[in-house]
């Protein structure tokens, strides 16, 4: 996977992409993150990337003529997504990060800044994504946690592979409740039923407790599983149907 930022701060991925399971992928080439700042593809001598808005407003806006020739100057694969990093678009969810991981060689992840980019840059972008509902200054922390949603998906990045499923959203709820040595600490004590060896009784408990979890701090996301997994009964019951 080739990621290609196109973003006006590039010291700021320094340390993450060097750090952890990201930097340790990045070194074994599973991915490649190529920085491209903007200001080197200005012609004015003050290297101007931002102006005012047309019709007045308050801030600045990244100019697009920069943005294009950053994009321009790139290599073009053929699975390629260009994405904008903008609080207007698709929020960074499981399914969008396994989505681009299946489908994509190429994303090029464009960081807006001050109050936004020229609407024009919108005819080089393919989707717009969106880290939540709040604004930040920039695009390049949701890029960050782009990246890291991604590389960390891709075969090799992760030892235990299981784990990649094993965890919350990958299959609707979110995660059971984890603990490790010791068995009791500060009164607090691990649930009898983990140290017990009795598998099939800790897979239940799981899955009970990934119920509660979810049904506790997510409700939304029990409501659309439950919605889903109804779907699925259906949809399996109508394929015995036809195959009576």
């Amino acid at each position: 996977m080739r990621f290609d930022i196109v973003t006006l701060f590039p010291d700021c991925f320094t340390s993450v992409l060097s750090s952890g399971l990201l930097g340790k992928a990045l070194a074994k080439q599973i991915a490649q993150v190529n920085l491209v700042n903007p200001r080197d593809f200005t012609t004015d001598k003050h290297r101007k990337v931002d102006d005012e808005p047309y019709g007045g407003g308050v801030g600045m806006l990244m100019k697009p003529e920069p943005i294009f020739s950053a994009v321009e100057s790139l290599p073009i694969l053929e699975r390629r997504e260009v994405i904008l990093m903008s609080p207007q678009g698709q929020t960074i969810d499981q399914p969008l990060l396994r989505e681009l991981v299946s489908n994509y060689e190429q994303l090029v992840v464009i960081c807006g800044h001050y109050e936004g980019v020229d609407d024009r840059v919108l005819h080089l972008v393919t989707r717009e994504v969106s880290l939540g509902d709040f604004i930040l200054t920039g695009g390049e922390i949701p890029a960050m946690a782009l990246i890291n949603g991604v590389v960390r998906l891709l075969p090799g990045t992760v030892a235990k592979t299981e784990s990649l499923t094993a965890e919350s959203f990958e299959e609707g709820l979110l995660d059971y409740p984890q603990y490790t040595r010791p068995a009791n600490f500060r009164g607090w004590k691990v649930p009898d039923v983990l140290l017990s060896g009795n598998h099939a009784a800790i897979s239940q408990w799981r899955y009970e407790q990934q119920i509660k979890r979810t049904s506790d701090r997510r409700p939304d996301l029990l409501e659309k599983w439950q919605q889903e997994k109804k779907q699925g009964s259906r949809e399996q019951g109508s394929r015995e149907q036809g195959e009576k």
